[in-house]
C-alpha cells in the first residue's frame, strides 16, 4: 500500500495525540515555513522533550525503559513528520500499516521488562529492495509491484527479532541504478523522484537515495541501505548523514534484490555513528561482536579513545573539484589538531579496477537477478524484464534507457574462465590497494571525500556521479564509513573512511572520534534552489 493512500487511514491515529493543545507529556511536532516558502529547520522536532534531529538510540532506550517516552509516541512523531515533510522530498515510498501496532507491542514488552534487543521500539525504514512479507518490495520497478514477497529478508527478520518497528519503505533509484547507462539517482517508476532535503532541486545520489534523504529530514531513527559500489556511502555524504558499508558477508543478502553477490551488501544508515553501530550489530546477528575475538561494534564506539596517535591516510581526489579539496584540507587540519597523524596517500591500481569492475558486474547481474526473479511474481528472467520495461510507458518517464540490462543479457556467463579471471584480479588488486597503502604508512584508516556537492537533478542529462572513492572498499569487500565533513554552500560533503577486512568495529570507533571532532551535521532547510556557491 502506497504511503499516500495509507494516509487517510492513519491520519486520526497519528495526528490526534500530537495536536492536543497542552496534552500532558506531549509536545506537538510542527514544521514552520520560511519566508521563501521552504520548510524551515526552525520547525519543532520535539516529542516529549526529545529532539528527533539529535537523539540517539541509547538515549531513546533509556527513556523508554523508564517510561518517559513510549515507542508509540516516537512512531507517531515520525509518521507525523512523514506526512508533513515528505511531500517536499518524496523519500518515503510507503508506511507500514502495522507500524503503530508494532510500537504498541514494543511498549508492552518494555512494561514487562522483556525488551527484545537494542532496537526495541526504534522506527526503521527499509530501502525498497529489501523483502518484506507484509509490504511490496519493488526495487523501484512496476515489474515487481504486484504481490509482496513470500517472506522477510533475513536482515528484516533480525530487525524484528531485536524489537525494531518497521516503519515503511524508502524510495530508491530503480534497480539500484543498474538499468540505464545514464540514470537519474533517486528516480523510480514506482516512487518518482526523491529530492535532496538541503536543496530540493539537487540530487540525493546513489541508489539508497530515499534512505539517506529520509534520515536527513528526520523521518526515521535509522534506515537500511544497500551498496554494490557507492550506493550507501555517496547518499550518506550527499545528504549529510552517516552510512556504513560493512565487510562483505557480515550482513545476509538473502531476500535482497541483487546486482552482484560478489559485492552487494546491505548496511545501516543513521544521523550519528553510535546508531549506525547499534543497527549493524543487529544486522550481523551478533549484537556483542562483529567477528570472533573482536571488540563488539557498539562497545568499540562507546569506548572510542579519541584521535590522539591515530594515523589516517588522506586520498584527496582533486577530480571532485577545488571546493571539495579545500574542505579536505580543513578536515585534515582539524584532525591533526585533535592529535591524529594525517599523511597524503594515493592508493594504487585504481585505473585497472575501473576497467574491470563493470564487465564483471554485467555477468554477475545476469546470473543473480535471474535467480531472484524466480522467487517473485512478474518477469521470470532478464529477457522478460527487458520486455516489461520496454512496453510499460511509466517505466520510461524520467529516462528511457535500459542499456545495462541489454549488456548484461549479452555478457559472458560467470562460469567462463574469462569472467573468473576478471573477478579474481579485481579482488586481488582492490584488497592490495587498501592493504598495501595502510601497511606502507602504518595507517588506521584511509580517508577520502565521499561525494562532490550535489548536482542538479536532470532526467535528460542523468547523473554526474563519477566518484571513485567508494570503489576500492566496495570491490575488495572491505568496510567503509561515510559521515558529514562539512558544507560547500548549503550542500553537504561527506568524509569516507575505509579500512581492512573485518575492521568494522575499529573503523566505527575511529569514525565516532572523527564525528566528535568535526561536529559537521546540521539539519536541512529544504531550500528550493540555490544560485550561488559559497564555501563555509
Amino acid at each position: 500500500m502506497k504511503k499516500r493512500s495509507f494516509a487517510a487511514l492513519t491520519t486520526a491515529l497519528v495526528l490526534a495525540p500530537l495536536l492536543v493543545a497542552g496534552a500532558p507529556g506531549h509536545d506537538a511536532v510542527a514544521v514552520a515555513s520560511g519566508g521563501d516558502g521552504s520548510l524551515s529547520s526552525a520547525g519543532s522536532t520535539f516529542v516529549r522533550g526529545v529532539d528527533l534531529n539529535t537523539v540517539t538510540i541509547p538515549e531513546l532506550q533509556a527513556r523508554m525503559k523508564h517510561g518517559s517516552l513510549t515507542s508509540a509516541e516516537l512512531t507517531r512523531a515520525y509518521l507525523r513528520r512523514i506526512e508533513t515533510i515528505d511531500p517536499k522530498i518524496n523519500a518515503v515510498l510507503r508506511v507500514s500499516p502495522t507500524a503503530l501496532n508494532q510500537a504498541a507491542a514494543s511498549d508492552a514488552r518494555h512494561r514487562r521488562g522483556m525488551a527484545r534487543g537494542p532496537l526495541e521500539g526504534i522506527p526503521v525504514l527499509l530501502k525498497d529492495n529489501v523483502d518484506t512479507f507484509d509490504m511490496p518490495t519493488t526495487a523501484g520497478s512496476l515489474a515487481l509491484a504486484g504481490s509482496p514477497p513470500d517472506k522477510d529478508a533475513e536482515l528484516v527478520r533480525r530487525l524484528r527479532a531485536a524489537g525494531a518497528v518497521i516503519l515503511g519503505k524508502a524510495n530508491m533509484s530503480e534497480w539500484a541504478n543498474f538499468r540505464a547507462a545514464k540514470p537519474t539517482s533517486g528516480w523510480s517508476a514506482v516512487g518518482g523522484q526523491t529530492h535532496n532535503p538541503y536543496v530540493l532541486d539537487r540530487n540525493p545520489c546513489g541508489s539508497s537515495s530515499g534512505s539517506a534523504a529520509a534520515l536527513a529530514a528526520s523521518l526515521a531513527q535509522v534506515a537500511i541501505g544497500t551498496e554494490t559500489d557507492g550506493s550507501i556511502v555517496c547518499p550518506a555524504g550527499m545528504n549529510g548523514v552517516v552510512g556504513h558499508k560493512p565487510t562483505l558477508g557480515m550482513v545476509s543478502q538473502s531476500g535482497v534484490v541483487p546486482i552482484s553477490t560478489e559485492q552487494d551488501t546491505a548496511g545501516p544508515m543513521a544521523r550519528n555513528v553510535i546508531d549506525t553501530a547499534i543497527t549493524l550489530s543487529v544486522l550481523t546477528g551478533h549484537p556483542s561482536v562483529d567477528a570472533p575475538g573482536a571488540l563488539g561494534l557498539t562497545e568499540a564506539v562507546t569506548r572510542a579513545d579519541g584521535l590522539h596517535g591515530k594515523r589516517i591516510g588522506l586520498w584527496r581526489l582533486p577530480s571532485l573539484g577545488a571546493d571539495v579539496d579545500a574542505l579536505m584540507t580543513r578536515t585534515a587540519t582539524r584532525l591533526r589538531a585533535a592529535g591524529a597523524h594525517v599523511v597524503e596517500v594515493s592508493p594504487p591500481y585504481q585505473n585497472r579496477l575501473a576497467e574491470l569492475e563493470f564487465p564483471a558486474l554485467l555477468s554477475e547481474f545476469h546470473r543473480d537477478i535471474t535467480t531472484y526473479l524466480a522467487t517473485r511474481q512478474g518477469p521470470r528472467d532478464l529477457t522478460e524484464l527487458i520486455e516489461f520495461t520496454r512496453t510499460h510507458p511509466a517505466e520510461n518517464v524520467c529516462f528511457t534507457g535500459q542499456e545495462l540490462f541489454e549488456q548484461a543479457l549479452a555478457a559472458p556467463p560467470t562460469t567462463t574462465e574469462h569472467h573468473q579471471a576478471i573477478r579474481a584480479e579485481l579482488k586481488d588488486l582492490s584488497q592490495r590497494s587498501i592493504d598495501e597503502t595502510m601497511a606502507a604508512h602504518d595507517l588506521h584508516a584511509i580517508a577520502a571525500p565521499a561525494n562532490p556537492p550535489a548536482w542538479t537533478t536532470d532526467c535528460v542529462r542523468g547523473d554526474n556521479d563519477v566518484i571513485p572513492s567508494s570503489t576500492p572498499a566496495a570491490v575488495a569487500g572491505y568496510p567503509s564509513l561515510s559521515m558529514p565533513a562539512g558544507f560547500i554552500g548549503q550542500l553537504p560533503v561527506g568524509l569516507l573512511l575505509m579500512a581492512g577486512d573485518h575492521q568494522d568495529a575499529a573503523l566505527l570507533s575511529l569514525g565516532a572520534a572523527v564525528e566528535q571532532q568535526l561536529n559537521a551535521w546540521r539539519p536541512p532547510r529544504y531550500t528550493p534552489t540555490v544560485t550561488s556557491r559559497t564555501t563555509d
